[in-house]
């Protein structure tokens, strides 16, 4: 899978997987509870960030290499990166010759779809560096043209085989997940996707589920591997991404998304990113999709 990683996924896309100078992010069209992005950078590049997702992806160049559950970790070309949602990491390149890496951002409740069958919790890959050509080869699927529309029936197909991969890898027991209040949790995470440009207060939860606030935090931490707070917290910051990426000025973002500020939006932009909303948007490109005949 090294020797021919790179032109595997640059098929058809020759135009963005060139290494320029210059850092820069490339955002494919969004799919819901899947984001995917292309980044390219020389020396350090996020500063201490965590993701309410998972985060999967393939080292294209380089040497990619980060932070993690207190170890320096390295991926070289073909290696699977598989970090699990509300764990600290940064990233960057470890040589002078930079770094290209593919990336998916995958939400637990749709793995937690496939899983929930089988009654167990969601996978925890303690190695977060796989050698692993299949499971390689199952995400550059989803990341090979970043500038196409994923489509509903390869999902379902793809999350299906995603689950059975990182379970495979898994080498901590699986925790049975016993009874989740699956209602519960799901009409409070709708409520709050609903309600997320506002401040929402936990007797509101209690009220619309019937749970108190501890008993739900609890379950909805097990089914989405967040509380219902950093859930809230994240939905506001993926809109001031979209809306810094249609141009919109930082301080009429962070207005609209319900931060008090502009550097109330930077300080939590940073923490989940891994670094100024400023700095994404300076970098960020949208992969477009080739003109029709």
């Amino acid at each position: 899978m090294r020797e021919d990683v790179a032109g595997q996924i640059f098929e058809g896309l020759e135009r963005l997987c060139t290494m320029p100078e210059a850092n820069r992010i490339v955002s494919a069209p969004a799919y819901p509870g899947i984001e995917r992005i292309q980044a390219q950078f020389h020396g350090d590049a996020f500063e201490p960030h965590r993701h309410d997702t998972y985060a999967l992806g393939v080292t294209i160049r380089g040497v990619q290499t980060f932070s993690y559950r207190g170890e320096r970790r390295y991926s070289l070309p073909g290696r699977v990166i598989v970090l699990h949602p509300d764990e600290l990491h940064d990233g960057g390149a470890a040589t002078d010759d930079g770094l290209l890496y593919r990336m998916l951002y995958l939400e637990p409740s749709m793995l937690m779809q496939c899983l929930e069958q089988a009654r167990i919790g969601l996978p925890f890959v303690d190695d977060p560096v796989v050698a692993d050509d299949r499971l390689a080869g199952l995400l550059l699927a989803a990341l090979g043209e970043l500038d196409r529309e994923l489509d509903e029936l390869f999902v379902d197909d793809f999350v299906s085989r995603v689950a059975t991969g990182l379970v495979s890898h898994a080498r901590l027991p699986q925790r049975p997940l016993g009874s989740i209040a699956w209602g519960q949790v799901k009409t409070a995470r709708d409520y709050l996707e609903e309600h997320a440009m506002r401040g929402v207060r936990s007797r509101e939860l209690e009220r619309i589920t019937g749970l108190d606030r501890f008993a739900l935090s609890r379950h909805f931490r097990a089914a989405f591997a967040t509380s219902p707070h950093r859930f809230l917290l994240m939905r506001r910051l993926q809109r001031a991404k979209a809306m810094i990426a249609d141009g919109e000025p930082i301080a009429e973002v962070a207005a609209a998304t319900g931060f008090a500020d502009q550097s109330h939006l930077t300080r939590h932009f940073k923490k989940a990113f891994g670094m100024a909303p400023g700095a994404w948007g300076g970098m960020l490109e949208t992969a477009r999709s080739p003109p029709r005949d």
